[in-house]
């Protein structure tokens, strides 16, 4: 059976528990597919790409329709929708039928905002400028450092894997730091060689990145030198150029 998100964000937890960690988060029109539901939990994968976890009974909405030609929202923050139920303002980075009006099971939407001209991927990544880090986090209000590569991404029509680890495995490598252009991904390791931390190349040398916040720093062929505190933050692994 598959579901969708009808909710502007739902907690995606890594076991059936309210207390256990957020590994990810879904956003108004994810889909899902249910694999199983026991004591008022639903694990699931993510069709999009591919993610287990765990949400809330409560959150489940069973998704026997299709809804043809979804969007994404690239409207900052968010976008406004009204429903049979309420208004939903939905983060940057949902996904949203192009028809102005529609329904998801007994629940009728109408989109209050469209989307604009299209932006470039620079300025999509620079709007989340200071958004606080928040593990599993995929919104302004909180991102962590592959959720707001993925988010950025999606927004010009690119569907990415969740996390660093698997988002290094595309693409083709960059030799040199001086090669780095637009939309290259830096990617760093930990001290046991597993990669646990990814940033988007605006330059040949500034990147942006969540660490803590999402923030403005600078790469050399070391790693990431954090401005704030003048020193090196993030051992550099690869560069590899998906675009």
């Amino acid at each position: 059976m598959n579901g969708i998100c009808t909710l502007a964000v739902i907690p995606l937890r890594k076991q059936p528990d309210s207390t256990s960690e957020i590994v990810s988060q879904l956003l108004f029109g994810d889909e899902y597919t249910i694999i199983q539901i026991e004591n008022g939990w639903a694990n699931i994968n993510t069709i999009a790409d591919n993610y287990n976890g765990y949400i809330s009974e409560k959150q489940v909405t069973p998704y026997h329709q299709e809804i043809r030609h979804w969007k994404t929202n690239t409207l900052f923050p968010f976008a406004q929708v009204n429903s049979s139920v309420g208004t939903l303002y939905l983060p940057a980075g949902c996904s949203l039928p192009e028809q102005q009006q529609f329904s998801i099971g007994n629940t009728t939407f109408e989109q209050v905002t469209t989307n604009g001209p299209s932006k470039p991927l620079d300025e999509l990544a620079l709007q989340y400028l200071n958004a606080p880090y928040l593990w599993g986090g995929k919104t302004f209000f909180g991102i962590d450092c592959s959720g707001f590569i993925q988010m950025v991404f999606k927004q010009i029509g690119l569907v990415l894997p969740r996390d660093a680890y698997q988002q290094a495995e595309l693409g083709e490598a960059v030799a040199f730091v001086e090669e780095c252009k637009l939309g290259d991904l830096a990617f760093f390791d930990n001290e046991n060689g597993k990669i646990t931390h990814v940033g988007l190349m605006l330059n040949k040398h500034q990147i942006i990145h969540a660490s803590g916040k999402v923030r403005l720093d600078i790469l050399d062929h070391h790693g990431i030198m954090n401005l704030e505190e003048k020193q090196y933050s993030h051992k550099l692994r690869i560069i590899k150029r998906i675009l």
